[in-house]
């Protein structure tokens, strides 16, 4: 359950509003095109779900009957359809299908279940074991993955600039990460708060690819997306935790504008005041902290980082100096006066934010 009254309608991509804007006003059609259908289909569905949506009431169904601790997955295929949510494909346990981008879908979703429940001892999504569903192939030239606050849907990209939405799998645990906090601090998805939401699932995206790998915080490559961008960008991802920023600088989709400060915060009215520029600053907080603290991140950085999402004092508009004071508070609270907590404190000072 949420620990602040009630779900809010919820729809987040994991590209930003931003980059399809530029994309879209791209000279070639080849590239404006998809830009432009994957711009109206999230402004369907962000309306389809909040007009279908009752406040106070759970958005996502009650589980249905499976073991503790064990992942229940079912992956869809639209066929580029829009009807949500398209032909069951893959059950939980069957075999490998011959479509590759289903049997992605279905690891992905492992992976991030099994990041949560091994690392934070959360039984699936919800901590209660709920069903974890995705479809695949959703649309024509869909530029977008996207969480609706019941479901993963992925799109396979225009080719050009985006590739296959299943291809990196911090991509899914990002998004699924969304549904965590729907169902426990329940950020308000605008503003700070807003870009405190997309920070989180940045956070748990990157520790979900780094546990799959068995990386430490040294060898990671701190990249929300990589492998995502068609050969023809000029880019790595479309995030950077290590260095916001610098993700990629391409002639068509602009200059990555996140900000690794708050010298550089961005005060905008697009993208529900700018959550996925803004996440930046939060972003490259957790990566000193755990770059700092060493070893692997989701032992001891993610440790807190998660403490205090689900800790019950994290509330819906929190602001990141909240944000932040609440993370020291975590870091003292489980490790004491010690490393941890000096890492903390320093990674907030470096980026501008203060500690109340």
């Amino acid at each position: 359950m949420t620990t602040n009254g009630g779900f809010e309608p919820v729809f987040c991509t994991i590209v930003p509003p931003h980059v399809l804007d530029k994309l879209a006003q791209a000279e070639d059609p080849t590239l404006a095109r998809p830009a432009r259908r994957t711009l109206e289909r999230d402004a369907y569905e962000r309306t389809h779900r909040r007009l279908t949506t009752v406040i106070g009431a759970p958005s996502v169904a009650a589980p249905a009957a499976a073991a503790a601790g064990k992942p229940h997955r079912t992956i869809y295929d639209l066929h580029h359809g829009t009807d949500l949510p398209g032909k069951k494909v893959r059950a939980e346990g069957a075999a490998l299908s011959k479509d590759s981008t289903v049997n992605r879908a279905y690891d992905g979703l492992g992976a991030t279940f099994e990041l949560y429940l091994k690392a934070f001892e959360r039984d699936s999504i919800d901590g209660s074991g709920l069903p974890l569903d995705a479809t695949v192939h959703y649309d024509k030239d869909y530029n977008n993955a996207f969480w609706n606050g019941e479901q993963m849907v992925f799109g396979d990209g225009d080719g050009e600039i985006f590739l296959d939405f299943t291809i990196p799998i911090d991509v899914i645990g990002h998004e699924l990460t969304h549904g965590v906090t729907q169902y426990t601090a329940n950020l308000t998805y605008f503003g700070q708060p807003g870009a405190l939401n997309e920070s989180i699932s940045d956070v748990f995206g990157s520790l979900i690819k780094q546990y799959s790998l068995g990386q430490t915080a040294a060898e990671a490559d701190w990249l929300i997306g990589a492998g995502l961008l068609a050969p023809r960008v000029t880019g790595t991802a479309l995030r950077s935790m290590k260095a916001p920023g610098t993700a990629y600088d391409d002639d068509v989709l602009g200059k990555d504008p996140q900000p690794a400060t708050m010298d550089g915060f961005v005060r905008t009215g697009r993208d529900n005041g700018g959550v996925h520029i803004n996440s930046g600053i939060p972003n490259h907080a957790f990566y000193l902290v755990a770059t700092a603290l060493g070893g692997n991140a989701w032992e001891r950085a993610g440790q807190i980082w998660y403490d205090t999402l689900t800790g019950g004092e994290l509330k819906k508009d929190a602001l990141f100096a909240d944000f932040a004071t609440l993370t020291v508070s975590a870091a003292r609270k489980r490790y004491g006066t010690g490393e941890e907590l000096d890492a903390v404190t320093k990674a907030w000072e470096q980026v501008g934010v203060r500690t109340l």
